[in-house]
């Protein structure tokens, strides 16, 4: 089989060799397309894969069409919005992820923006601590259980809530279950978001839940820019002149926001969540291996598309 290795944004050199290994020993044929640059390129390079490996390049229907051959594609990190998951599932392509691989690098993320923002982006000016403040954690997943610990290790209380988790669940992670989104924001002075992009959250979080955060509250998205509703966050700025906004990727009103709010916004130049060396590591060479194992053993555990 053949598993073309399709990345915009390159693997470190020592993924790249370990995903190597992994794949030729299981006696498959790797090919590196990196660094492309239009999407008509990407569907010109996919017509004799078997198998993808992708990090944030956009498999879209027309990518999906034009290889004719492909039988699964993985996602190497947690989020796959980028895959067009409805084509995949009609051409019976396999779409998986590679769940708590990025996770540690995404929650330390998580936490040195609520030090960042407390300590005023690192300014001259007089700063806080985030010691005895309550955290409030918006799905307790594997990155989100992460930030909890962390921040109890560092002081903080912590407050979780996860639709697809039970209460008790939640305890056994270490957090306080809140009932409902209201009551989290409205009891945390750092909210920390970790849910999916999907259509029934994009635009989710806006000007009726932010409003309701405590005075000097920080509001953290090392998700998607998608779950925000940005004019939602600029009216609950403009209201509060309290309030914090720190995310893992710039909204798209992104230069709005920092003039007319300054140090009270900031956003990482690019998506920084899994931009470790480590993580960069982890997340390819699961993803070798979930293909190497679905060819040999039809393993679909991580399969995200029915």
């Amino acid at each position: 089989m053949k598993i073309l290795l399709a990345t915009q944004k390159p693997f470190a050199a020592a993924a790249v060799s370990g995903i190597r290994e992994i794949v030729e020993t299981a006696g498959h044929t790797l090919e590196i397309f990196k660094e492309y640059e239009s999407q008509s390129e990407l569907v010109a390079a996919v017509g004799d894969a078997d198998a993808m490996i992708v990090r944030s390049d956009k498999v879209t229907a027309e990518v999906i069409a034009a290889a004719p051959r492909l039988k699964i594609v993985v996602r190497a990190g947690a989020g796959y919005d980028n895959i067009d998951l409805q084509a995949a599932s009609e051409r019976g392509v396999v779409v998986m992820n590679t769940p708590g691989q990025n996770a540690n690098a995404v929650a330390e993320l998580a936490i040195g923006l609520m030090i960042y923002m407390s300590r005023t982006q690192f300014t001259p000016a007089t700063g806080s601590e985030i010691q005895g403040r309550t955290i409030g954690i918006q799905a307790f997943g594997n990155v989100g259980r992460l930030v909890g610990a962390k921040a109890s290790a560092l002081g903080m209380k912590v407050k979780a809530i996860d639709p697809f988790l039970d209460p008790a669940r939640i305890a056994e992670g270490g957090a306080e279950p809140v009932e409902d989104l209201a009551a989290l924001y409205s009891g945390c002075d750092f909210v920390s978001i970790h849910i999916p992009a999907t259509p029934q959250t994009a635009r989710s979080i806006g000007y009726e839940l932010i409003s309701k955060m405590p005075k000097g509250a920080v509001l953290v998205n090392t998700a998607r820019k998608e779950v925000i509703d940005e004019e939602g966050l600029m009216k609950a700025l403009e209201e509060r002149p309290d309030l914090k906004y720190a995310a893992d990727v710039a909204p798209d009103n992104y230069d709005q926001l920092r003039s007319r709010f300054g140090l009270r916004v900031f956003a990482t130049p690019k998506k920084m969540g899994a931009q470790t060396s480590e993580a960069n590591v982890n997340a390819g060479l699961a993803a070798a291996r979930q293909i190497v194992d679905y060819f040999a053993t039809g393993n679909n555990r991580f399969q995200v598309n029915r």
